[in-house]
C-alpha cells in the first residue's frame, strides 16, 4: 500500500505548504492556515475570528491544539522530506499542553521535531517504527507566549520502500 504521505514526495517545501492546507479537511474547515514549512520548522496560524474563541473571547484551546498538531505534522514532513514517501503513518501517541495566558487575535504555532528522531526516521528500514518528539510554541498577535504543546509521535515506515529516482 502506498504511503499517504506520497503526495508530498519530491515536492519543494513551498508546494508542501500549499498541499498541507488542502489535505487536512478539519484544518481547512476551521480555517487554520499553514504559512511556512522548512526542514527545521513549520508555522500554522489561527485566524482572528469570533467563532474560534471561547466564552471569554479568547482563542479556544481546541483551536490552539489543532494548529499545534498540524504544525507538528508539517514540521515532520519538512524534516523528513527526502524519505516522506517511505513513511506509512505518523500518529500522536501522547501530548502535553502548558497554557501560559489567554490568546488574543491571530495566534501562531511554530513547531519543530526532535533532530535525533528525524535522523532515526531517515535511517529506518522497511516496516520499522520510530518514536520521536515534537514541540509547538504558540504566540498571540502581540508576540506574547500563549502555550507550549509537546507531542510524542510514532512513525512507521512502509513495508516495501520506494526506490529512489
Amino acid at each position: 500500500m502506498p504511503s499517504p504521505f506520497a503526495v508530498f514526495a519530491g515536492q519543494d517545501l513551498e508546494h508542501v505548504r500549499r498541499l498541507a492546507n488542502q489535505v487536512v479537511p478539519f484544518g481547512a474547515f476551521v480555517g487554520v492556515e499553514v504559512t511556512e514549512v522548512t526542514a527545521e520548522y513549520a508555522v500554522v496560524e489561527i485566524p482572528d475570528r469570533a467563532e474560534l474563541t471561547n466564552q471569554m473571547g479568547t482563542v479556544h484551546a481546541g483551536a490552539q491544539f489543532l494548529a499545534a498538531d498540524i504544525a507538528g505534522a508539517c514540521a515532520f514532513v519538512g524534516a523528513t522530506a527526502t524519505r516522506i514517501a517511505d513513511v506509512a503513518w505518523l500518529v500522536v501517541r501522547d501530548s502535553w499542553s502548558s497554557f501560559r495566558r489567554p490568546g488574543h487575535g491571530l495566534v501562531r504555532a511554530v513547531a519543530t521535531v526532535d533532530e535525533r528522531g528525524v535522523r532515526q526516521v531517515l535511517a529506518a528500514g522497511p516496516g520499522e517504527r520510530v518514536e520521536l518528539d515534537g514541540k509547538a510554541q504558540l504566540t498571540d498577535a502581540a508576540g506574547a507566549p500563549v502555550a507550549t504543546i509537546r507531542f510524542a509521535y510514532v512513525a512507521e515506515m512502509v513495508a516495501e520502500m520506494v526506490a529512489a529516482p
